[in-house]
């Protein structure tokens, strides 16, 4: 809010008030209340009972979101971005902010635009995975050694022979002596892996004209967005990462993933059509069983390849049969 704006603000407030008002309002140090925000925009991120409201309830249900993290995620950095991400929610229902919170600190990322974004749709929150969630949980897996994302520029020197054995199968060398916009528009994104036994994925090379039809066909927050002639989507925003967030997604496809990945990946499209997430994410401890689960389940199948000594033949015993007696002899012990 600009300085002349709040000096007006202030002296509409000091017209009202009373002679006993107390020493804060009369030097003009009161908040600016949201009534006199109303018509300002983005008054919704400076609207301060939504956000009291919700940190009570934070305050409440803090235990169950420290249960809910993982134990690799550090509870201090979550709650940190938690109350920074709050203010923009003002107008959200605060039941609508507190399931998406919970679905976030289920799969461990934290929300702070970098991992996980808490977005507004209306009066609903809406949790967001970036590629960089995508990315963490890919390596919280144990499969994935690498991941690398990135993009080519129009002036950038890049090869890609599908044919060719990897790494040689792509190249990609930018002129770093160039600044970005010498180097030009963004032309495609890309991404690969490499796995745990040494290998490297297929390298999922995205357009421009790829993104959007991605955008175009699976986008419902887009679609809406468009109709209401907002365009306040993420695809609106940030084009360019969700651009490289699709390349991520669509390496997901040729990689192996855990059941948390895929998890990840239905809430994401539940979000996105404004369904209730939570109902995707794990819970912590199904998580971690899972995830032994599966690691067992790699280990037993890589030990099948490896064929089985042959069994040692065991020497037969010779049986010894009982001495038989006599009837004379067993007359004489008589």
């Amino acid at each position: 809010m600009s300085t002349a704006l709040k000096d007006r603000l202030r002296a509409a407030r000091q017209a009202s008030i009373p002679a006993s008002a107390g020493p804060g309002e009369e030097h003009g140090q009161a908040p600016d209340s949201p009534a006199e925000l109303v018509d300002i925009k983005g008054h919704e991120q400076v609207e301060p009972a939504m956000s009291a409201t919700v940190m009570e309830w934070l305050n409440v249900y803090r235990s169950h979101f420290e249960g809910a993290l993982p134990a690799c995620v550090d509870s201090a950095a979550f709650f940190a971005a938690v109350r920074s991400v709050l203010p923009t929610l003002a107008k959200c229902k605060p039941a609508s902010v507190l399931q998406t919170l919970l679905t976030c600190a289920r799969f461990g990322l934290i929300p702070d635009g970098h991992q996980a974004a808490i977005t507004r749709q209306g009066t609903t929150a809406a949790f967001v995975p970036m590629y960089q969630g995508y990315i963490e949980l890919m390596y919280r897996s144990g499969l994935v050694e690498s991941v690398h994302v990135g993009v080519i520029r129009e002036q950038d020197e890049f090869d890609y022979v599908p044919t060719a054995k990897a790494p040689e199968d792509f190249v990609h060398r930018p002129n770093l002596r160039l600044s970005q916009k010498e180097r030009g528009e963004v032309v495609i994104a890309y991404a690969y892996a490499w796995l745990k036994n040494g290998a490297r994925s297929q390298v999922i090379l995205l357009t421009r004209e790829d993104a959007e039809e991605i955008r175009d066909e699976y986008s419902e927050s887009y679609r809406r967005a468009e109709e209401t002639e907002a365009r306040d989507s993420y695809w609106h925003r940030f084009f360019q990462r969700m651009w490289e967030k699709s390349a991520i997604r669509r390496l997901i496809r040729v990689v192996p993933k855990s059941a948390e990945l895929r998890a990840l990946a239905d809430a994401d499209d539940a979000g996105d059509r404004g369904q209730v997430q939570i109902l995707h994410a794990p819970d912590t401890e199904a998580a971690r069983l899972l995830v032994e689960a599966e690691r067992a389940h790699t280990a037993a199948e890589a030990s099948q390849d490896i064929p089985p000594a042959p069994a040692k033949a065991r020497p037969l015993k010779k049986r010894r049969q009982p001495r038989r007696s006599t009837r004379a002899a067993r007359k004489g012990r008589k």
